[in-house]
């Protein structure tokens, strides 16, 4: 009998440079070098068509770092980021672990590039952990399994999961709703959801457009802007903190928003907590 690894322990799978990743097209329009040339031809098409997509991708990132620094002030110290694409510093670890060093992060994401610089790349604080996981947010059951996640989280304390610019990556037939709230289901009480999601409020024509591009370049993966009440939908259970699910640049900003920026970032974030109930 063939031996298999254990859940989450599976070798990579083959890279495939001919066909565009959402995490490579990501890196590229943060500045980063870790993409081919498929993902490059992608990402300037998606340029083209719409210029703000590059804005929106740094927008997120930024939104990340406020949302992580706004959970670890919350007194949460146990991170679950899944759709974490190639890192680019500071990363959430980095983040959280800068203000409470005793932080454990759990990364997970499904593109063997990713896992290559994580494993490579992604060391915490002594007093804290990381770990990573190679999965994919369309099948949670696994990630939920992986021996890795329990081993580094603790079960009874609370979690953040962390959905950064990932459900756009879920079709509507694949039931990201349903994908969340089977994440939902295994946090424990007091934990918290931070979310954010391409929308197609702004500019309709415009984002469906760019968002196009993935289907047309044979992505890993399509790309779905949703208007902002179905972002709202995936935080049903959540109590969703103040100011609501925004677009990024009002969530928590660190200081004025200015207008032109509102028309460039084509994203909704937010984050909500778990009754302890």
């Amino acid at each position: 009998m063939t031996h298999q690894p254990p859940l989450g322990e599976q070798p990579p799978e083959p890279i495939n440079p001919h066909i565009p990743h959402p995490a490579r097209i990501y890196d590229y329009l943060l500045g980063g070098k870790d993409h081919y040339e498929a993902d490059r031809a992608a990402a300037e098409e998606t340029i083209r068509r719409a210029p703000q997509v590059r804005e929106s991708a740094r927008a997120n990132r930024a939104w990340m770092r406020r949302a992580a620094r706004y959970l670890v002030g919350r007194g949460v110290r146990q991170f679950l980021d899944i759709g974490t694409g190639i890192p680019t510093s500071p990363n959430l670890h980095e983040v959280a672990q800068r203000i409470s060093p005793d932080c454990r992060v759990v990364y997970a994401d499904n593109d063997p590039v990713v896992l290559a610089h994580a494993r490579a790349l992604l060391r915490g604080s002594r007093e804290g952990r990381t770990a990573y996981i190679e999965a994919d947010v369309r099948r949670p059951d696994e990630i939920l399994r992986a021996p890795e996640l329990w081993r580094t989280l603790d079960r009874d304390r609370p979690v953040a999961l962390m959905l950064s610019a990932i459900l756009h990556f879920v079709r509507d037939e694949e039931d990201p709703a349903g994908l969340v709230a089977t994440l939902r289901d295994a946090l424990p009480p007091g934990s918290y959801l931070a979310l954010s999601h391409t929308t197609n409020d702004i500019q309709p024509e415009r984002a469906a457009d760019a968002a196009a591009v993935y289907g047309e370049r044979r992505a890993a993966a399509l790309m779905v802007p949703r208007p902002r009440h179905r972002v709202e939908s995936f935080f049903a259970g959540f109590d969703v903190v103040d100011p609501g699910v925004v677009q990024l640049p009002h969530w928590h900003p660190d200081g004025p928003v200015r207008p032109r920026h509102l028309d460039e970032v084509w994203l909704y974030g937010g984050v909500g907590r778990l009754g302890t109930g």
